[in-house]
């Protein structure tokens, strides 16, 4: 009985595997053709996926498990790298990310504006800002911590499926040419700071404050 139960158990394994994706799908296809993705129900979910809605909750034991397993699962899907290890690639991660962000719209827009999306966007901001600071460390050596951390935000602004948005909504661009306005605004901001423009302008607006006052 042991030999059975050791060769059925992969089988099994890669059918849980299966079943889970396809909740996962159903949960991502169904965001296409919904206003608001909190009110997709699991019932429709279930129905989507082709099973059960006990087995949906056999895999989630909650709507909010669900959503919190399916944000990791869209941004694998997604393909676009979140942790840039170089200015190079702060530079060229609009460029990449966003039409990739125009393929997935929807779900996107639920990671934005959901409460779980928001949930699981404020908890990898931490390992965000390590991730943006180390790799513009580089082009911000010379600077004083305040005005790296002030470069560093912006890049990560820049970089960001907001700035995707509200590049799309309010500049009525395409993902493409919004990551391309992104990415040329990053290297102007960053020719600046490697040029010494940004403290010589900061120095300069400083002393015409003090010869103000």
């Amino acid at each position: 009985m042991t030999a059975t139960r050791t060769y059925n158990s992969p089988l099994r394994d890669e059918k849980a595997r299966a079943t889970r994706e396809a909740i996962l799908q159903a949960l991502y296809d169904l965001m296409k053709d919904a206003e608001d993705s909190s009110e997709i129900g699991m019932d429709a979910i279930a129905g989507r996926a082709g099973v059960q809605k006990r087995t949906v909750f056999r895999h989630f034991s909650t709507k909010e498990e669900l959503f919190a397993a399916f944000w990791p699962w869209l941004n694998a899907r997604i393909g676009a790298s979140v942790s840039p290890r170089a200015p190079r690639d702060v530079l060229d991660g609009p460029r990449h990310a966003f039409p990739l962000f125009d393929d997935h719209e929807a779900a996107m827009r639920a990671a934005l504006h959901t409460r779980t999306g928001r949930e699981m966007r404020m908890g990898t901001v931490e390992a965000r800002r390590i991730h943006f600071a180390n790799a513009l460390a580089p082009v911000c050596v010379s600077l004083a911590p305040e005005e790296s951390r002030k470069v560093t935000a912006l890049a990560h602004l820049l970089y960001s499926a907001s700035a995707w948005e509200v590049l799309k909504d309010y500049g009525g661009l395409s993902g493409a040419q919004a990551g391309e306005a992104a990415s040329w605004a990053l290297e102007v901001i960053l020719s600046a700071v490697t040029k010494g423009d940004v403290r010589a302008d900061i120095a300069s607006q400083r002393k015409d404050e003090r010869d103000e006052a």
